[in-house]
């Protein structure tokens, strides 16, 4: 199997990552903060090395504002929801996920008014557009670090500094970038940071994230046990645990922690570098390709390694199942739960077939990409 789902789930993940899972299931997979006794006091240190080490990669000042969630979704809704109220305003794209788009649409009947800039055909965006957006009620701007669609980079220090300069709170979503691009909270002017472990931070599912600015309070969407302040039917007021109740998934932040380390190890640079070379070898193959229509700004400037293409009129589920069945070739097909990205770049009825790279992926598995695409559209 070609594995080119990386957009949805990297895979395989290095082999420090199963390790750290299955060391933590099999040595010491107790539940951290609620006792103390060694195998509780483990998993909580494994826990309280993960966040501070995901507060280094995203220079982040305090380690307790990084918030442990489910995924990037989770940390869109508690960002977007514990934030917003009634006669507040917020502005974002028209390259962003449904995990941004449907929290924000249902928060519309909660009295929150929503604009959504139009991005170009190829998913760029103007940041002039966003400052336009701007009115005495807007309280957050919303983006994309990358679209999930074409892979088009969005000018997030640009709009970070648009949002400082007019006092409005920047949410930034980098479920696609982070592991692989620098983020820089202080630089970007970022006061609420998603990111999610499964995809380049080469973690399993299960285990997100979401930064919270020192002057930023939400309103906590789950309650319950800590393992502090037990005595108070309240919610603690102290971070990380007011927004962090239930038994977290050690096993997976376990294996975020080791995802963390093989970045370090190996390099961002390093891994950018790569998945930057066999973006820019699948591009150049298919315009020697007739007939397939390449999406996004096909700039390495400019673009994550997500490359979305169709054949003419053909169906894009078509053309992912033959390169599955016919030639073993792992892509995602439709509209990506993002069909706001897709009515942006016109490919609303037909989705795309989307290719994502990913650090372990090799340039002869882009050369057999090509070779088989050639042989489907000779042939449908």
């Amino acid at each position: 199997m070609i594995y080119l789902d990386n957009a949805a789930t990297t895979f395989p993940k290095p082999d420090v990552v199963y390790q750290a899972v299955d060391e933590c299931l099999r040595g010491y997979c107790a539940n951290p903060g609620r006792s103390g006794h060694k195998l509780s006091l483990k998993a909580a240190r494994t826990i309280m090395e993960a966040r501070e080490a995901l507060a280094e990669l995203f220079h982040i000042k305090h380690s307790e504002r990084v918030i442990f969630t489910h995924n990037a979704t989770d940390s869109l809704n508690l960002g977007l929801k514990g934030f917003l109220k009634s006669g507040d305003h917020v502005v974002t794209t028209s390259m962003e996920h449904n995990s941004v788009m449907r929290p924000l649409k249902s928060l519309e009947s909660d009295g929150v008014e929503t604009t959504v800039v139009q991005c170009s055909t190829r998913g760029e965006l103007d940041p002039v557009h966003i400052e336009k957006e701007i009115k005495s009620n807007t309280k957050l701007i919303v983006l994309t670090h990358a679209s999930n669609v074409t892979g088009t980079i969005l000018p997030v220090e640009a709009v970070g500094q648009i949002a400082a300069k007019h006092k409005v709170r920047f949410m930034l979503d980098a479920a696609q970038t982070a592991g692989i691009y620098d983020i820089d909270v202080q630089k970007m002017h970022i006061d609420l940071l998603v990111f999610t472990g499964h995809k380049s931070l080469f973690s399993p599912q299960g285990v997100g994230g979401l930064y919270i600015n020192n002057d930023i309070e939400l309103l906590p969407l789950r309650l319950g046990g800590t393992g502090s302040s037990s005595e108070s039917l309240l919610q603690p007021e102290i971070l990380p645990d007011r927004y962090e109740s239930g038994t977290p998934n050690t096993p997976g932040i376990a294996g975020l922690l080791a995802g963390l380390d093989f970045i370090k190890d190996t390099g961002m640079e390093l891994i950018r570098e790569h998945e930057a070379k066999l973006t820019t070898r699948l591009l150049e193959g298919l315009h020697s390709i007739r007939r397939i229509n390449v999406y996004g700004p096909e700039d390495l400037s400019m673009q994550a390694p997500v490359v979305s293409i169709n054949v003419e009129n053909r169906g894009s589920s078509e053309i992912s199942y033959y390169l599955d069945e016919g030639f073993g070739i792992a892509t995602r097909p439709g509209l990506h739960c993002s069909p706001m990205a897709h009515i942006t770049t016109h490919t609303l009825e037909q989705g795309t077939v989307r290719f994502s790279l990913g650090y372990f992926n090799t340039e002869e598995e882009i050369d057999q990409v090509l070779t088989a695409l050639q042989k489907i559209v000779e042939e449908v």
